[in-house]
């Protein structure tokens, strides 16, 4: 199944996720390459759901399929293609895709979400840190203590247009408070 005109990549990084080894360039240079109707079919070992809201900024639309408990299928579109999710068999039992609108509505006070990221295996701090980030409203803050200086994360941060700043500690560690932007 393809978009018209379009291509159907597929990415399993389920054996990479086992090895403890971050996937997130791989996943995200694959996205790099999705022209507006391609389908991009992607295996995880979890429901990724920090990276669905990312893709969602993107452009993207998803619908999550957990085949086995740790065999997560996730299909990624193009908005403007999302009628193509429905076309799929394997939907959840519950029949939702997995599209969610963003509340980017402002409120009149800032919350700052604290996470101590230490001791965790990737990709959860990254994982984590995204999470809190999707939940926050513009002008939040999430604030991270991480063992070491998240360079994956500060890539994101980066292309997303977050601002951050980053406290290296004494011991190796890293704190990094981030401010949530409105996506335009």
């Amino acid at each position: 199944m393809h978009g018209k005109n379009g291509r159907t990549i597929e990415l399993d990084v389920r054996s990479q996720l086992k090895k403890k080894i971050e996937p997130f360039k791989l996943i995200m240079d694959t996205v790099k390459t999705l022209e507006k109707n391609d389908l991009f079919i992607l295996h995880a070992t979890f429901k990724p759901t920090p990276l669905l809201g990312l893709l969602r900024a993107k452009g993207l639309v998803s619908q999550v399929d957990k085949l086995a408990k740790d065999h997560w299928v996730v299909t990624f579109v193009h908005k403007k293609n999302k009628a193509m999710l429905k076309d799929i068999g394997n939907m959840e039992p519950n029949g939702e895709c997995e599209e969610e609108v963003m509340n980017l509505s402002l409120q009149s006070t800032t919350a700052t979400t604290t996470l101590d990221n230490r001791g965790l295996e990737p990709p959860q701090p990254m994982m984590r840190t995204l999470t809190a980030l999707e939940r926050c409203y513009p002008g939040d803050e999430v604030h991270i203590h991480n063992d070491r200086v998240p360079v994956f994360l500060i890539e994101e941060l980066q292309k997303l247009g977050y601002p951050y700043s980053i406290d290296q500690q004494a011991d190796g560690s890293a704190k990094v408070k981030i401010t949530k932007v409105s996506i335009s």
